[in-house]
């Protein structure tokens, strides 16, 4: 096995019994993925960026004279970095120009096109980026998009569950739901008529809606019905024989067969063995009494020499019977149904509400969906055209029309994206066969029905919305006379799709402000998935179904992760290797399995491909062979867990822990607690505070390295190479991999940086200088990670033990110990903000002349009036002095006087200076001044733009000598032992040695002549990279120059400068704190004891908390004694390795006792 860097230097004893199949993916790999196809779409499909364009493009003018194409897009560079954006306050987004260029038609010849404007780039708004972790930063605050999980378009069938009526009788409906555009639903009443609405408006009877798709009556009886055919003799009536039809029928006459045998007597109710008697003996036909048709409907119009006797779906009766004889009509069809399996629905609908003709039905349609609106034919035709079947109006989407062909059982699951009458007639004919109890509803909680609407997604909807708002406007603009004289600049203002995307990022449910309060909540955050949001459900309207743990969740939900309060069900988290496929549906990997043969082959299923699989637990018995063991194995198959011959296992689980999220896998021995005090484990872990002194877990579970990776916290080695240098703000490293890029990667660090909630990302080198990194090592442990592994925590000694009733309920005691080496100390970084603008009465001035203070007040600030970094600061201290101009007063003669004595300065302003906020006392780590272009900076702004100026120029200065070190030691072995024709020191023909080399300046190297040609032109080249090198590191400098100078342009009207305080407060443990564990064991701390005073163990060593035993029993979490025990045996094994280190014995006894551990 292949160890990084970081195991390496911490091994740990793994006593999982199963081996990874499936490495762990990054843990942000949903968010990235989605948003880099929404920004660079790459397949055969358009998607994103392009898609939202396509959409809306091109855009012609209303009276066709002028139109706009598109032809592509092209994105900027963002103006700043993540981190200027961070502190400036700004965006992190760039600008998108589309490619497009206008049509006009030419004046003689309205179908010929005339004058054609070239291509222009049109600014189209800016578009935010993602950082490299995952998130966004919306006006210098990091924010994340939660993926929604929401209905997936296509059909869904469903019912009432007998709560509509008092009957308790199952209504059942259907639901046509697109990606954009109306919703069609179909259902039933009580008298069991169907209907249809459309938009949940007022409902319309079916057949309104099938004569306004051009079906007539006869056609949409011949659509739903079989048939049953009658001869009308002189003799008598026949009917041919369908047996199938005479199944369950109560027959007032007797059928025989050719010889006269008797098959069903008159009165008797025809079983299937009737059925299947009929059909042996093979009658075509059969004699009926007329009365046997008597309440039967006909299939068809009755028409006589173009006289209509009796139109389809009339009921027949002796009446009819008598007019049809008369006429000399010899045959009839009537409509089969039965009270089994063949309901009468669409007759019954068709007889209650009559109505013929395709323009009738599209006014009564109308009608209802535009009350009050006048009635025009024309219109009327084109409004519902447009209601379903218009490609611009009616969207069904890729995914829509897959779940619909798929529901529809279509072999091919592609086709038209909007509605066709085939997609409504086989939705109502599956609907009535679910009546009839001939199919089944959906389950509309199953992941097969629920789709994920992820980040590209949502920010692609925002941009279509922005984007139709222009095209509104831009065709207005296309109908004007001078439109041959403007370009695509003119007339098109990205005003509206700038305003659509930022009101998304801004004020949308779905962005929110990341959940940063340590690593492994950031990275939950981003994994997130919700119910709720716009399109979703409300948390006051869901029910418990919803809210349920479901069988389709199984590897792609977490059953255990999810809010305890209103959201609880409603709010997810992925399990661990679930993915999200191309149709938005979530996926879990699974082992092929043939014949109990575990094959290395990973298949990702999704639910609805699920369906038809036998799927073993990974826990399953396997042999040596690799094939499953046991003859009868528990499998999951269709929703259900039962026992199978192993013979019939289709698919195996890929790892144990593939059913849960990140959050709950980093709980050891999660399956000894109860669900419901794991679900409090995971999400307390989220809450828990960094602290200054980083403890990895002595019991873990082996996800703590991967979310400390994935985190964004920890610096990750991007290539492989050796650690030149460290200090406190950078790590640099000399790449050895094969590159065609810069050799050098410095790493700068960051050093109390301000999360959202307070907390403090400082990072740590955690490699030396000489170190050899891989890819994906980790070189800088960010907060709450330590050696590349996550630690939000500290390792306790505990004692479970009533204590003077101190820890009673869930009261925790501590000992005095662990405040005295800050074990449970954290730093929170408060930031204040002081602001100078300009006043009716003049600018507001930063300045250290402040009136009425006293030196002692002003000891730690600069001249500028800006407190120093590392000025100790308490509640009311003045951070940032500054002066506010107030308006002029009737002064007395004293006052005059002391005017005169002192100046009018001080008295002509007040003081409005930044102080520090009640409560809170610490150091200030940070100061950032932000003065307005054009005005002038002051000497600290001065001072902050020489030190990075000063560290540009250092990254500089090191990135170019380190690139020369590489190219010296390159030469100097590739040189070694050939001849020179000339150069400095050296005669013709000598052969260099490594010592020669040495000596000489990479200049005096590049000088050389060789005698071999190809060596010169090495050289050459060598020196041409050098220089291009050194070109663009200047470059970079320069631009860092310029953005410097320029000032902050990103300032509000009115505001002049902006100095921002960070003041990193120390906060230590005390009475009142909230503690917990991670099996849901949660308290608060109620009192902290001398050392002396604690309990302690045989050994004498007292002991750290003392929790109440009687917190076990009740709440199941026994998870929690199994990792204390452990983790003491482990605690107890390294107290035995530090005594033979301590002794300093030979090494046999210690290798001999890891041996024994490892």
């Amino acid at each position: 096995m292949k160890y990084s860097l970081m195991e390496r230097k911490r091994l740990r004893y793994n006593f999982g019994g199963l081996e990874e199949v499936v490495e762990i993916p990054n843990l942000l790999d949903t968010q990235m993925e989605s948003y880099n196809e929404f920004l660079f779409p790459h397949g055969d499909e358009p998607s994103g960026i392009h898609k939202a364009f396509e959409s809306v493009f091109p855009i012609s003018a209303h009276n066709g004279k002028a139109h706009i194409e598109y032809h592509g897009y092209t994105m900027g560079e963002p103006p700043f970095t993540v981190d200027e954006c961070r502190k400036n306050g700004t965006s992190y987004a760039a600008p998108v120009y589309a490619k497009l260029s206008l049509a006009v038609r030419d004046k003689a010849d309205k179908n010929k096109l005339g004058l054609v404007k070239a291509q222009d780039n049109v600014y189209m708004g800016d578009t935010h980026l993602m950082t490299p972790t995952g998130s966004f930063i919306v006006n210098g605050t990091e924010r994340s998009v939660v993926s929604q999980l929401h209905r997936s378009p296509g059909v869904f069938f469903n019912h009432d569950g007998g709560g509509s009526h008092i009957s308790g009788k199952f209504i059942y409906s259907a639901r046509i739901i697109p990606y954009n555009g109306s919703w069609l639903d179909f259902e039933f009443d009580i008298k069991e008529n169907l209907f249809a609405r459309i938009d949940r408006r007022h409902r319309l009877p079916i057949n309104y809606l099938l004569s306004a798709l051009d079906f007539t009556n006869e056609e949409i009886l011949a659509m739903f019905f079989a048939t049953d055919k009658v001869s009308i003799g002189e003799n008598g009536l026949t009917m041919d024989v369908v047996p199938e039809h005479l199944r369950d029928e109560t027959v007032g006459f007797s059928i025989e067969d050719k010889k006269g045998k008797l098959l069903v007597d008159t009165g008797h109710r025809i079983t299937a063995d009737d059925v299947k008697s009929i059909a042996e003996a093979g009658l075509k036909e059969i004699t009926i009494p007329e009365t046997h048709l008597y309440g039967k409907v006909l299939a068809h119009d009755i028409l006589v020499d173009d006289e209509l006797i009796a139109p389809c779906n009339t009921s027949i009766d002796k009446l009819l019977m008598e007019q049809l004889r008369e006429k000399g009509v010899k045959e009839i069809n009537i409509i089969y149904t039965n009270e089994l399996d063949r309901g009468p629905y669409i007759s019954n609908t068709l007889a209650n509400y009559w109505l013929e003709g395709k323009e009738n039905a599209v006014g009564e349609i109308y009608k209802i969906m535009r009350p009050g609106d006048q009635f025009n034919r024309e219109e009327a035709a084109k409004f519902f055209d447009n209601l379903f079947f218009n490609g611009t109006r009616y969207n069904l989407s890729n995914i829509g029309r897959m779940k619909l062909n798929k529901r529809l059982n279509r072999e091919d699951l592609t086709g038209l994206l909007h509605l066709e009458k085939d997609d409504i007639v086989e939705t109502i004919k599956i609907l009535i066969s679910i009546k009839d109890g001939l199919d089944e509803i959906d389950d509309i909680d199953s992941l097969e029905n629920r789709r994920v609407r992820r980040v590209g997604e949502m920010v692609q909807n925002a941009l279509r919305l922005g984007l139709l708002k222009v095209e509104r406007a831009v065709k207005e603009r296309l109908s004007l006379p001078d439109v041959d004289k403007q370009t695509p600049k003119d007339l098109i203002s990205a005003k509206a799709v700038s305003a659509s995307v930022r009101e998304f990022f801004m004020s949308s449910q779905l962005s929110q402000l990341i959940d940063q309060v340590n690593p492994l909540s950031e990275v939950t955050h981003k994994r997130r998935v919700s119910a709720l949001g716009p399109g979703g459900l409300s948390r006051e309207r869901a029910g418990f179904e919803v809210r349920d743990v479901h069988t389709s969740h199984y590897g792609r939900l977490c059953p255990i992760e999810t809010p305890e309060g209103p959201n609880i069900g409603l709010i997810n988290s992925l399990a661990i290797y679930a993915k999200i496929n191309s149709y938005g549906f979530l996926e879990t990997p699974y082992r092929r399995v043939k014949d109990k043969a575990i094959t290395d082959e990973v298949v990702y299923v999704s639910a609805m491909d699920e369906w038809n699989h036998v799927i073993a637990s990974a826990s399953a018995k396997v042999d040596k062979r690799n094939r499953i063991a046991d003859e009868i194995v528990p499998v999951r198959y269709r929703s259900e867990v039962m026992l199978r011959p192993a013979t019939e296992v289709t698919l195996i689980d890929v790892s144990p822990k593939q059913l849960i999220s990140v959050a709950t896998s980093l709980i050891p021995f999660l399956e000894h607690d109860d669900a419901n005090r794991a679900l409090m484990g995971s999400n307390m872990q989220r809450q828990a505070v960094p602290l200054v002194k980083r403890e990895k877990p002595l019991v873990g579970t082996g996800m703590e390295k991967y979310v400390a990776r994935d985190s964004g916290r920890c610096v990750v080695a991007k290539r492989g190479g050796v650690v030149e240098e460290i200090d406190s703000k950078r790590i640099v490293v000399r790449v050895t991999d094969d590159t065609n890029e810069l050799p050098v990667d410095i790493y700068p660090l960051e050093t109390y940086r301000r999360t959202n909630y307070n907390t403090c990302i400082n990072q740590l080198p955690s490699v030396e200088v000489n170190d050899v990194v891989g890819v994906g090592d980790i070189i800088a442990d960010g907060s709450a990670s330590d050696l590349g592994e996550l630690a939000i925590g500290s390792n306790m000694r505990i004692g479970l033990m009533c204590w003077k009733g101190y820890n009673f309920e869930d009261s925790i005691l501590l000992s005095e110990r662990l405040v005295a080496d800050e074990r449970l100390t954290s730093i929170h970084i408060v930031e204040l903000t002081c602001t100078s603008r300009t006043t009716k009465l003049g600018d507001e001035e930063i300045t250290r002349d402040i009136p009425n203070v006293g030196k002692m007040a002003l000891a730690s600030l600069d001249e500028s009036g800006i407190v120093q970094v590392g000025a100790e600061v308490r509640s009311g201290d003045i951070l940032v002095g500054m002066v506010t101009p107030k308006s002029e007063e009737q002064l007395t003669p004293e006052e005059n006087l002391l005017r005169a004595i002192f100046g009018e300065k001080a008295l002509n302003v007040k003081d409005n200076s930044l102080r520090v906020s009640p409560g809170v006392k610490g150091t200030v780590v940070d100061v950032q001044i932000f003065t307005r272009e054009g005005v002038d900076k002051d000497e600290r702004a001065k001072a902050e733009d020489k030190a990075i100026l000063s560290e540009a120029k250092n990254t500089t200065t090191t990135q170019y000598e380190i690139y020369r070190k590489i190219t010296a030691a390159q030469f100097q072995e590739k040189l070694a032992g050939k001849q020179v024709e000339k150069g400095k020191g050296f005669k013709s023909k000598h052969r260099l040695t490594k010592k020669d080399l040495e000596n000489l300046e990479l200049k005096d190297i590049f000088n050389l002549s060789m005698s071999d040609s190809s060596l010169n032109d090495q050289l050459d080249k060598a020196r041409a990279n050098l220089i291009m090198v050194e070109k663009e590191l200047n470059k970079n400098y320069s631009d860092t120059e310029k953005k410097i100078k320029a000032g902050d342009t990103g300032l509000a009207p009115g505001v002049l400068k902006i100095v921002k305080v960070y003041v990193a407060v120390k906060r230590h443990i005390q009475s009142g704190d909230k503690m917990a564990g991670r099996h849901g064991n949660k308290g608060v701390v109620s009192a902290i004891v001398p050392v002396e005073d604690m309990p302690y163990d045989v050994k004498g060593n007292p002991l750290d908390v003392v929790l109440s035993p009687l917190g076990l029993p009740s709440r199941m979490n026994i998870g929690q004694l199994l990792e204390a025990h452990l983790g003491y045996a482990a605690k107890s094994l390294g107290e035995k390795i530090q005594e033979l280190l301590d002794q300093e014995k030979q090494l046999t006894g210690l290798l001999k006792l890891l041996k024994s551990i490892y």
